[in-house]
């Protein structure tokens, strides 16, 4: 994970993080995946800020065996959401794109987590647009590497995040793959998951890997995966819709196909110097099952056009990225320069441009392509000192730049009544510059207390400067217990639609308030946007011995200047219809409290049998109309019990209980309070069981079995968008998977 953190207008308060970050006298050596790379002989060294970081309360780690024992189905957010404050959600209380669920930590909001691989962000969802509500028809960025290739999944929340700038303020996911080895080495692996309803959709999934050295300086590593999830039947929440009552019918989960293709490149140019070149190629095309946005179309209604178009490809995303990465080890310290270009095609049909049919698709087979092509210069230096205290500094700087050229909404014709608004009337193109200088210090104050300041600056060329300071620390109370904490200033930059005043979107009525023009409303993109605002802090206590851990950590983000669509009238047209725009308005609270135990069973330190929970309280997350920032449970566990049954067996159970999600209480497009149209009901607690195994055959095969959802709980939508209350997703039924593994 490489520094891009940050610090605002604030001071910061004090609090406490778990030491352990001192590398005491002796070589130091880290993987060329990690943020350093030193190398120093009897010396006493403290690790940089972003080691540190990673021991703080809201920071969890899953490892490729983590990943091994329970395989995702299709998307690593499976496996991701059963860390401490990870949901799957909508980026908005509206549940208008339904099972497009994200990542959502500490219930921020999907658009508030960044995703890194490699410590690399990955930007490919600001192809598709930026709806009313807050949506887009997007999966998200968290399903780019197959599982397989995956080496670890480090998940920042909190404090801990702010440091890596815009986006960060719910947290960050880093998704590190695999090195190249030294020795010639490749595998092959097949995985299918097969659900019990032949309604739902099943997986197939196949990957590659080859890696080793070509030379003593080179080494090389490539991969490649082919995994497609069939969609679910088009009317499989059909008895659980009142459609009698005018409800839409939601549609189950889209079908996804996977195509993946990466290669990297290790040169060691010397003892002390690393270059790292990658790129890699992914498409994701999605298989249509007649979703629509709050409301419009039902998929039972033949000939309509849905129907047309069920189990087919309505939309593709391709990505390309290119990398060069460069790594020093020197007598001063170590340094890292990236360099990467990121370029994403969003292909798709045409689709409604107005606020009751947000993906509904044409009637035609037109498709239009957005391209967006992000630019990325960071660079880095980690200085251990001995000034005053022992120290290791890290200075840095970055530089990035966003394009996005989207004629599907800019080139189309939108009203009659307001200017600007025929074809092609509007420039179709966008962009937006940031640059960045930051600093963060890790101080051992003590052999037991650990301070970590840190200040980031960040420059966007359209609203200006914004400061972002941040404070985290660590006290060790005994050997086996410490105190954490830490407080940040996070922020998002505006997202390139809200900012640009040609981004036009039209509502026939269904979207305006009614105080405003029952005849339609116009909502336009707003240039002197400022900045959100997340003033993030936590407080830890943890307690670690002999494979025995426990702690508990409560946290609040006070969330301000919340971009939202108002219904703030600026203008109106001359069919009297209202002018209205992005602006910020929207504050929230969001805190809580997270916990874990561990405890070890059997064997030394719990590695036969072992019992790891995780828990999540989420005291409130909402706005200032009393709505929730996204629909997240109130409660969340995840239980874990793995043993070791013999050296080549390994049998895990799994039980995650969601507790009640309650919908929103006000419809923020219409004004109104939602109870004065209907009442939405609240989605009751369920619990979900696993269990799974893998077997090592020898060194060279591996096998896996396993049952999801063993007691085969069933969560269905009951409508579309607005009348679905919490009920805006699908939770799969019971299904058997299967794996295979070859390698040599």
């Amino acid at each position: 994970m490489y520094p891009r953190f940050k610090l605002n207008h604030l001071v910061l308060a004090l609090m406490a993080c778990s030491p352990g970050a001192a590398l005491a006298e002796t070589e130091v050596l880290a993987s060329p995946a990690s943020d350093n790379v030193l190398q120093l002989d009897d010396t006493h060294v403290v690790a940089t800020a972003a080691q540190e970081l990673k021991q703080a309360p809201g920071a969890s780690i899953i490892t490729a065996e983590d990943i091994k024992k329970r395989p995702p189905v299709n998307d690593l957010s499976d496996i991701i959401r059963k860390m401490p404050w990870v949901n799957l959600s909508g980026n908005s209380a509206s549940g208008t794109r339904g099972n497009n669920r994200q990542i959502d930590l500490r219930g921020m909001g999907p658009e508030n987590t960044l995703i890194l691989i490699d410590g690399k962000p990955v930007t490919s969802r600001n192809a598709v647009r930026y709806t009313r509500s807050g949506e887009r028809d997007t999966r998200g960025d968290s399903n780019w590497v197959p599982a397989d290739e995956v080496e670890s999944i480090e998940v920042l929340r909190g404090p801990a995040a702010a440091r890596y700038g815009s986006g960060s303020m719910g947290g960050v996911v880093n998704i590190i793959t695999k090195r190249p080895t030294q020795e010639l080495s490749g595998s092959l692996s097949a995985y299918t998951n097969l659900p019990e309803d032949d309604a739902e959709g099943m997986t197939k999934r196949t990957t590659f890997s080859l890696s080793g050295a070509l030379t003593e300086a080179l080494a090389f590593r490539v991969y490649g995966n082919l995994n497609k999830t069939d969609a679910d039947d088009s009317d499989i929440n059909l008895a659980h819709t009142d459609t009698a009552s005018g409800s839409a019918l939601g549609a189950g989960r889209e079908g996804v196909r996977n195509k993946d293709i990466n290669a990297l490149l290790s040169w060691a140019l010397d003892d002390q110097q690393t270059l790292d070149f990658e790129t890699g190629f992914s498409r994701q095309g999605n298989i249509y099952t007649g979703d629509v946005g709050t409301g419009g179309t039902d998929s039972q209604t033949p000939g309509s056009t849905i129907n047309q178009w069920l189990g087919r490809e309505t939309n593709t995303m391709y990505r390309q990225n290119f990398s060069v990465t460069h790594r020093g080890d020197w007598a001063f310290g170590t340094s890292r320069v990236l360099a990467q270009y990121e370029k994403t095609r969003n292909n798709r049909l045409l689709e409604g441009q107005t606020g009751a049919v947000d993906g509904d698709i044409s009637t035609n087979a037109d498709k239009s392509t957005s391209t967006y092509d992000s630019y990325l210069v960071q660079g880095e230096l980690n200085i251990p000192l001995q000034v005053l205290l022992p120290q290791t500094l890290t200075l840095g700087a970055e530089w990035n730049r966003q394009e996005l050229d989207d004629p599907s909404t800019f080139d189309r014709a939108v009203g009659t009544t307001l200017p600007n608004s025929a074809l092609g009337a509007r420039s179709s193109y966008m962009d937006a510059t940031i640059m960045a200088l930051f600093m963060e210090d890790n101080i051992e104050l003590s052999p037991t207390w650990f301070l970590t300041p840190g200040l980031r600056l960040d420059h966007h060329d359209q609203f200006g400067a914004n400061w972002s300071p941040s404070l985290n620390s660590s006290y060790m109370l005994t050997d086996d217990i410490t105190l954490k904490g830490g407080i940040a200033r996070a922020f998002k930059a505006p997202n390139l639609y809200q900012l640009n005043p040609n981004y036009l979107y039209r509502s026939n009525g269904n979207g305006c308030a009614p105080t405003l023009f029952s005849t339609g409303c116009y909502v336009l993109g707003n240039k002197n946007l400022e900045p959100e605002i997340s003033i993030n802090k936590e407080l830890g206590i943890s307690f670690a011995r002999d494979g025995w851990s426990a702690g508990i950590t409560y946290f609040r983000n006070d969330y301000d200047n919340k971009i939202v669509a108002s219904n703030d009238l600026v203008d109106k047209t001359l069919a009297n219809e209202a002018i209205l725009q992005w602006d910020n308005a929207k504050d929230a609270v969001v805190k809580g409290w997270e916990g874990n135990v561990g405890i070890p069973l059997l064997g030394e330190h719990g590695n036969t049998l072992s019992w790891n929970t995780n828990f999540t309280y989420m005291q409130s997350n909402k706005d200032g109309d009393g709505n929730p920032l996204s629909v997240v449970p109130k409660y969340t566990v995840n239980s874990m019990l793995d043993w070791q049954a013999t050296q080549a067996l390994a049998l895990s159970l799994t039980a995650t209980y969601y507790g009640k999600q309650e919908p929103r209480v006000f419809n923020p497009t219409r004004d109104v309070a939602v109870t004065a149209l209907n009442e939405l009901q609240t989605l009751a607690p369920y619990h979900i069981w696993g269990v799974g195994g893998t077997y090592e055959v020898n060194k060279n095969l591996s096998l896996g079995a396993g049952i999801n959802n063993l007691f085969d709980k069933r969560v269905y939508r009951e409508g579309s968008g607005t009348t679905a209350g919490a009920s805006t997703y699908n939770e799969p039924g019971r299904a058997f998977y299967a794996s295979i593994t070859t390698s040599f």
